[in-house]
């Protein structure tokens, strides 16, 4: 039984390769954070968020794959002085470490004596020097030199099967750039990528002739090349200057978790991109003991898959936008209006800070279920 995993298949060229693929196998397994534009015969679809550190769940489903294609990417055009950590972070995570650790998964596939496919898409970014993109250009350079290195060991290890590095030059129909995936514009470019993939070309060119002529000019004067490039994207207005990453922060005891602690943490993790919970140490501020220790419920605020980081908290939120910067402050309708909070909307002012109240759940409450332990 034939088995292809597309990581990044539901939009863009991951789409146009799915989409021409799709009826050679006979099982198609997507991973992607969002579900494919259409649906297709035997393809099914998982859900991933390569923002995580943990890819264990899936290691058995790539481990299991007769062919294994990677598309997954993002990378934002900005100063590197505008990036945060938390950008530079994620983009290392779903650009560099889930396709090695992928690669990984798979690797023993690719040593043995069956036939075996294999394409990685990387970047005209990491061939060359790229200002103004130099976050996303080195996440990709990691993955081209590895991908290079890989296909030494395979030929050193009498292995007929090779890994197939894509470097894309930027091309439409796809939404990497702010468009929209549209598959006519993309076909021809997907066809060819298959069909390196096919040859085991451990390297495909898009658009060869330009890839190559700008590889050609970065050797010859890479100094002056970076310079170009950067006037480029400025006169182009390829920049953005606006920070695209939206920090969220909540801050709770989370004593006797239940799902009014999960209901919040759902709703703030839709308005932003990334979440940060900060657990208060013991519940004394509220003049309230907690049942639970305070490492046992950070865990469990950490393992909730709407929450990307937790943290102890500080004494005031406004102390951890000191350290975090966050853009988002999510807290319970009942704060609203409180001295507390009155305080933080007059810090937050200038700050770019918007303070959201949540509803709370009407049903199960900390306080109801301390008051029946405390009773029994």
């Amino acid at each position: 039984m034939s088995k292809l995993v597309l990581i990044g298949g539901s939009r863009g060229l991951g789409f146009a390769i799915l989409k021409q693929v799709y009826t050679q196998f006979n099982e198609v397994v997507v991973l992607d954070l969002l579900e494919p534009l259409e649906n297709f015969n035997n393809v099914s679809y998982l859900k991933i968020d390569l923002s995580k550190d943990d890819y264990s769940p899936f290691k058995d489903i790539v481990s299991s794959a007769d062919c294994l294609i990677i598309t997954a990417g993002i990378g934002n055009v900005k100063p590197f002085s505008d990036i945060t950590d938390i950008e530079i972070n994620k983009i290392f995570k779903v650009n560099t470490k889930g396709t090695l650790i992928f690669l990984h998964y798979f690797y023993n596939k690719l040593l043995s004596n069956k036939d075996i496919k294999c394409l990685v898409v990387s970047s005209i970014a990491g061939e060359v020097s790229s200002p103004l993109f130099s976050i996303y250009g080195a996440s990709k350079a990691a993955i081209s030199k590895a991908c290079e290195s890989l296909n030494i060991e395979l030929e050193k290890q009498n292995s007929l099967n090779r890994i197939t590095c894509v470097v894309a030059t930027a091309f439409s129909g796809t939404s990497f750039n702010g468009g929209q995936t549209d598959y006519f514009m993309v076909k021809d470019i997907a066809a060819e990528c298959i069909e390196s993939m096919n040859n085991k070309e451990t390297k495909h060119f898009i658009n060869k002739e330009k890839c190559l002529e700008i590889i050609e000019r970065y050797h010859k004067d890479s100094a002056n090349f970076g310079r170009k490039s950067y006037d480029y994207k400025m006169e182009n207005n390829r920049v953005s200057f606006n920070k695209k990453c939206i920090i969220g922060y909540l801050s709770g005891t989370f004593d006797l978790f239940h799902i009014g602690h999960l209901n919040i943490l759902k709703k703030a993790k839709e308005q932003c991109d990334y979440l940060i919970v900060g657990v208060h140490e013991s519940g004394s501020w509220k003049g309230k003991e907690t049942f639970i220790p305070f490492e046992e419920r950070l865990e469990i605020v950490r393992s909730i898959k709407y929450v990307d980081e937790a943290v102890k908290s500080l004494n005031e939120d406004s102390d951890a936008w000191n350290q975090y910067h966050f853009d988002k402050l999510f807290v319970g309708t009942d704060y609203k209006g409180s001295e507390r909070f009155e305080r933080y909307e007059q810090f937050f002012k200038d700050k770019g800070v918007e303070i959201i109240y949540f509803p709370y759940t009407k049903g199960t409450s900390s306080t109801q279920l301390r008051d029946k332990i405390s009773k029994n």
